[in-house]
């Protein structure tokens, strides 16, 4: 018997090239193989934090264009695949260098299947799509699947740190030491948060999908808490709390560890600050703990430098951690962003993200390519309606009458009024950039966009979002007429659903009449019109749902599909984005 067990995993998570990740958690210390039939491999040894074992094992000298079958093994004792198991064997699929063919999965939102004990939810569309997966199995000639996914991109609230289920609420209520003034239902320590990972992603046809597509991440406000960072008067309530700290520590240090680093490719890995500490620690919770409250304070510590005014110039900030990244597949452009934690919430200066981390996504945005899409937790694009709410209620909530601002304030909490349309800066910001992209316009002196060789504007652009519990899509207008057709591809939730009460709300946001009434009130407030308009093309559809994105060539399709009752997938709608 092997000395450690497999608890969590194998999750194959980015494959470049010949390389691939695979990421495990394991019951114990072990050294952690991984091996192919034709000869590749890679070995690592696990990390220990916080009384946990894990490893990230480089994988090399795959084959390209194939479809690679891989065994893990602990301490040279094989543990996956499982014995007897009734699953299809996990696979390493490769690319060809010149396949310019891409599938994207992506969808958010997926409370665990447990959470079906204590209220009725729709069947799980990542269950499903799973086992539709399974069904179809099969490879080419050449070891191939021309339909196979070549990543999987979750859009945040993978697990709810906040909303948890009757299995882990039992758990908690069983526990005798926890945190003075911590609520009784929710997560707030390391170990705590462990058990909402092994809860999802044990779910079994969960564990076989992510151990054969690979898959990228991005946390929404979930992990941490509802509404995290959504403005400075809710940052300082909640840091006033005595549970906090550990909160945010636990939640940030689990998200590296669980979501993050499987994000980075393997020369990535080797350059990450955090990934270097972490192996070369006996026991890497001290190292973790502190990066957890590190990545806060830092976020905080900006905030107020800016308030007084006295931030770097540059706006640099020595050794911030970066949790966005960049994904290149054949010839599109995966760019995913942090909407959550590096915000800037100061009110002159409010914005999704810090002006460096705003640099390196214009550098990233800019170059050769057909595809550019943009991963953002958070829609760009909402119904209008409540655009311009948002919009409004970011003017009012900066008011320096302290009744107004306080009103403003209850009713961003209340409404959920925290999305790009909050932050009209980085609206407009973002409209910018698509615009000169689908134009092939250079970018302004001090814009990183265009200051490198002048490329033709990309085939499509797209934003793909989650978070708002319901599914469309719409296209983008510009000013001035572009090239590039650029759509919000929102699909949400995989496994929740929104309050019957607020769908009717949400319908009436794409309406006209409660547009323009929505644009006339932000007006009196003082806010412009906004740089783009849109308009929705297919939706809202409220179901749980999954969506692929298809890039052939330079033709671009999007597909969502809902569940059914009896746990299948059916095609709620079908969108050419390029014709």
């Amino acid at each position: 018997m092997p000395t450690a067990r497999l608890l969590v995993g194998p999750a194959l998570r980015r494959v470049v090239g010949t390389r691939a990740t695979v990421w495990v958690e394991t019951s114990g210390p072990a050294l952690v193989r991984v091996g192919t039939p034709d000869g590749a491999g890679g070995e690592a040894t696990t990390f220990t934090a916080f009384d946990h074992h894990y490893a990230l094992v480089v994988v090399e000298g795959l084959t390209p264009g194939r479809a690679t079958p891989y065994q893990v093994f602990l301490d040279d004792e094989q543990v996956w695949p499982e014995p007897e198991s009734k699953f299809p064997p996990s696979m390493i699929h490769t690319r060809r260098e010149d396949d310019p063919d891409v599938r994207l999965i992506f969808g958010s939102c997926r409370e665990t299947t447990q959470h079906a004990t204590a209220r009725k939810l729709p069947p799980d569309a990542l269950d499903a799509y799973s086992r539709r997966l399974m069904a179809a199995y099969r490879a080419g000639p050449d070891g191939t699947d021309p339909d196979w996914p070549d990543l999987i991109v979750l859009l945040g609230d993978q697990v709810y740190a906040d909303q948890t289920s009757p299995t882990v609420r039992k758990l908690l209520r069983r526990r005798r030491r926890r945190t003075v003034g911590a609520p009784a239902d929710q997560v707030v320590s390391f170990d705590e948060y462990t058990k909402l990972y092994l809860e999802s992603w044990r779910d079994p046809e969960i564990r076989w999908l992510l151990s054969t597509v690979p898959s990228v991440m991005i946390f929404d406000d979930h992990e941490i808490i509802d509404d995290w960072n959504t403005s400075t008067p809710w940052r300082a309530e909640v840091h006033s709390q005595p549970w906090w700290p550990e909160r945010i520590a636990s939640g940030l240090a689990s998200y590296w560890v669980y979501q993050h680093l499987g994000n980075l490719d393997p020369d990535e890995i080797a350059a990450d600050p955090v990934y270097a500490k972490v192996m070369a620690a006996e026991d890497a919770t001290s190292v973790l703990r502190e990066f957890g409250q590190r990545v806060d304070a830092e976020a905080i510590g900006y905030d107020a430098a800016l308030g007084a005014g006295t931030a770097p110039a540059d706006a640099a900030v020595p050794g911030r951690y970066q949790w966005s990244y960049a994904v290149d597949l054949g010839r599109t452009r995966l760019v995913v962003l942090d909407n959550r934690c590096s915000r800037v919430l100061d009110k002159t200066h409010r914005a999704m993200l810090p002006p460096t981390e705003w640099s390196w996504f214009t550098d990233q945005v800019h170059g050769d390519y057909d595809h550019l899409v943009v991963g953002s937790s958070l829609p760009w694009l909402l119904p209008p309606g409540i655009h311009h709410l948002e919009s409004w209620n970011e003017r009012l909530a900066d008011s320096d009458r302290p009744r107004v601002a306080e009103y403003s304030e209850r009713l961003r909490r209340a409404l959920d009024l925290e999305h790009w349309g909050a932050f009209r800066r980085s609206f407009d910001a973002l409209a910018q950039v698509f615009a000169r992209l689908g134009s092939g316009t250079p970018g302004q002196p001090g814009d990183r966009v265009g200051t490198g060789p002048a490329y033709p504007p990309p085939a499509s652009i797209s934003v793909l979002s989650g978070d708002v519990h319901h599914s469309y899509v719409a296209r983008a207008r510009f000013d001035t007429a572009i090239a590039t057709p650029v759509h919000q591809l929102t699909c949400s939730p995989i496994h929740n659903q929104i309050p019957a009460p607020m769908r009717p709300l949400l319908r009436l946001g794409w309406w006209r009449g409660p547009s323009v009434a929505a644009r006339a009130l932000a007006r009196t407030a003082g806010v412009r019109r906004p740089s783009v308009r849109w308009r929705r093309l297919d939706g809202p559809y409220f179901g749980n749902a999954v969506s692929t994105l298809r890039h052939d060539g330079r033709s671009a399709e999007v597909t969502i599909e809902g569940t059914s009752a009896e746990g299948t997938l059916h095609t709620v709608a079908r969108r050419s984005l390029t014709g």
